[in-house]
């Protein structure tokens, strides 16, 4: 079992950066695949990015955040962080991480139904 809480989420002016993290509990952080979604008001919870178990070689991202969002992970620290720039309004959002126990694959799902554990999450408001 893992527990994961988000930090760094705040209020920004569009085109500022924001660096989301988030921190597991447990030996075995690195047996997990770790994403972000984000769920804006009235809106369902979307997939933002997912960094694959391990060494995190692959990477996957929305299409609404390629080029501007990275996502990556410090096993050592049993974190995952997302790096955000350009943040636009349309960003504004409670981002949560999602881990998805997979210590044998370099798997990266998209569907938050595959993630068991989930952080409370953390708002980053952006203002135009």
């Amino acid at each position: 079992q893992v527990q994961l809480v988000e930090s760094g989420g705040g209020l920004v002016q569009a085109g500022g950066s924001l660096r989301l993290s988030c921190a597991a509990s447990g030996r075995t952080f690195s047996s997990y695949a770790m994403a972000w979604f984000r769920q804006a008001p009235g809106k369902e919870r979307e997939f933002v990015a997912v960094i694959s178990s391990r060494s995190g070689t692959t990477l996957r991202y929305a299409d609404s955040v390629k080029g501007r969002f990275t996502i990556s992970r410090d096993n050592a620290k049993n974190t995952v962080y997302l790096q955000m720039n350009s943040l636009k309004p349309e960003d504004t959002a409670v981002y949560s991480c999602a881990a998805d126990y997979s210590p044998y694959t370099s798997g990266t799902p998209l569907n938050s139904h595959d993630y068991l554990y989930w952080g409370q999450g953390t708002q980053v408001t952006v203002s135009s």
